[in-house]
């Protein structure tokens, strides 16, 4: 049985409620996630997992389809079938088939029975279906005061949109019970980015654009759309990633160290940043990104297809490949270009902020050779480790020669123990009512403006996909041909 740690922190009984509770994510992530909290001791309090389906007679299959996922996927060594079991005990299915007071009569007998405990409600459904369910929430009395709702993306397609089911959300939750998830927000290394900016002198006091040359943030995927076509193709690689995740981590690595580490005070220094971006025209558009669009390839040594016979579609205008290079117009970072890049079907799947220093103004050295400038690389995924690239004499007699090397904080050789996946810190923040870790509804505002001048460009100037070869690095080079290129340079040496 695995040995579960000493968590001093007591913890509010809780029901977690999950919406589309027999979705795929539910069970890849959110059911994994409190397990790995049960296994390690964190849970230490009761609570309640329920999962709601519209679907009867799910009961034994669903049961069947956590605890195989458990056995199977989890880590053979905080696997343990007992441990299952008893953390099965807790899950409860429930059938809802419609978002109603009627539809939700099994589901408020369930929480009377507990109520003193806090209910957390899980939207793992489409944005389309948040304003309907939160709307019979209320009316069946079940949304108190002592109610959280966690929103899962994409929260709109647009503006417009977005703001919509905000109001429909806000006629239910408040601003401080509503938790906008982000998971790339909860991964080790993107907290870790926090510390080293903040508690270390030596990065802070370089941290600007007196010393950065650029900043370059890439989200690089091996794989296409899978089961997720119909959704992707409604929204392609600009929403699905850059509006999102790209746009959480630009405004971690440029926010202003904020006054202190609360949900408050680091919302509203994301906040600045997402209202200093550099808005797109119609002329920058055509300079300063790329779309495309991944055709037939081959990765790793096998054949995969087309983006449109992955879809389905003999066409389609959605993009599965977005570069861009924009500026956040403040002091701190005036004319410091920001990369941003992300890709369906590349050559490998990798996540990485590259943070690139400007070279030293004089070279000293006799042979005159080139001198690299220092890179902070932050790696997000596969393995999440910080490398910091460095000039270093070569040993040895003969007068100085150097090359750049890396000094590396490798996470898994350097703390032996596991260390929680990002679902796992986000659903805890959200049982104690922590909402550092999530975006803010002005937050959100700010960034899909930002988005609509890309869009709105894009269409004003009747911008295309490029064709890419699946298991490249994308478009760029069949742009430019040029590897000092703004869009290619960013994939060297990978």
């Amino acid at each position: 049985m695995a040995k579960k740690q000493k968590h001093t922190e007591q913890f509010q009984n809780f029901n977690i409620v999950v919406f589309g509770g027999t979705g795929d994510l539910a069970l890849r992530k959110i059911y994994p996630a409190l397990y790995h909290r049960y296994i390690d001791g964190q849970l230490n309090c009761k609570y309640n997992i329920i999962a709601i389906t519209r679907k009867t007679d799910q009961e034994q299959t669903f049961r069947s389809q956590v605890r195989l996922f458990l056995e199977k996927n989890l880590e053979s060594s905080k696997t343990n079938k007992s441990e299952i079991e008893a953390f099965m005990t807790n899950i409860h299915l429930t059938v809802a088939k419609e978002p109603s007071v009627e539809g939700y009569k099994s589901l408020k007998t369930f929480l009377n029975k507990h109520k003193d405990f806090q209910n957390i409600y899980y939207f793992s459904t489409p944005s389309s279906a948040f304003g309907p369910i939160s709307k019979a929430l209320k009316a069946s009395d079940l949304a108190g005061k002592n109610s959280k709702v966690v929103l899962e993306k994409p929260l709109g397609h647009s503006l417009e949109s977005s703001i919509s089911i905000n109001d429909e959300i806000t006629q239910t939750f408040e601003e401080s019970q509503i938790y906008r998830i982000d998971h790339y927000l909860g991964k080790e290394t993107v907290q870790n980015l926090m510390v080293l900016r903040f508690a270390n002198n030596l990065f802070e006091r370089a941290w600007d654009a007196e010393h950065i040359d650029s900043i370059q943030i890439t989200v690089a995927e091996s794989l296409g759309v899978e089961k997720r076509a119909g959704y992707y193709d409604q929204s392609g690689a600009l929403l699905d990633m850059v509006q999102n995740h790209l746009l959480q981590l630009v405004c971690l690595v440029a926010m202003e160290p904020p006054f202190a580490l609360n949900a408050n005070e680091v919302r509203n220094e994301k906040l600045k940043i997402l209202r200093s971006l550099r808005p797109f025209t119609k002329d920058s558009i055509r300079t300063e990104s790329i779309k495309g669009q991944y055709t037939r390839g081959n990765i790793e040594g096998s054949k995969v297809s087309s983006y449109l016979e992955d879809i389905e579609k003999y066409e389609s205008k959605t993009e599965t490949f977005v570069a861009l290079k924009t500026f956040v117009d403040n002091w701190r970072w005036k004319n410091v270009p920001f990369y941003l890049r992300t890709g369906k079907r590349m050559k490998k799947r990798y996540s990485e902020i590259v943070i690139n220093f400007k070279q030293v103004k004089h070279n000293i050295f006799p042979s005159k050779e080139k001198i690299n400038n220092n890179k902070l690389i932050i790696r997000l995924q596969p393995e999440e480790r910080i490398e910091l690239i460095q000039m270093t004499k070569i040993p040895g007699p003969g007068g100085y020669r150097y090359k750049p090397t890396a000094l590396k904080l490798d996470y898994m050789d350097t703390f032996e123990e596991r260390f929680p996946e990002a679902y796992e810190r986000l659903i805890i923040d959200v049982i104690r009512g922590n909402q550092t870790l999530f975006m803010s509804q002005d937050e959100l505002v700010a960034a899909w403006t930002w988005i609509e001048t890309i869009t709105n460009s894009w269409k004003n100037t009747n911008s295309k996909n490029v064709l890419y070869a699946a298991g490249t690095w994308g478009p760029g080079d069949e742009i430019l041909n040029n590897d000092e290129s703004w869009v290619t340079k960013t994939w060297k040496n990978k």
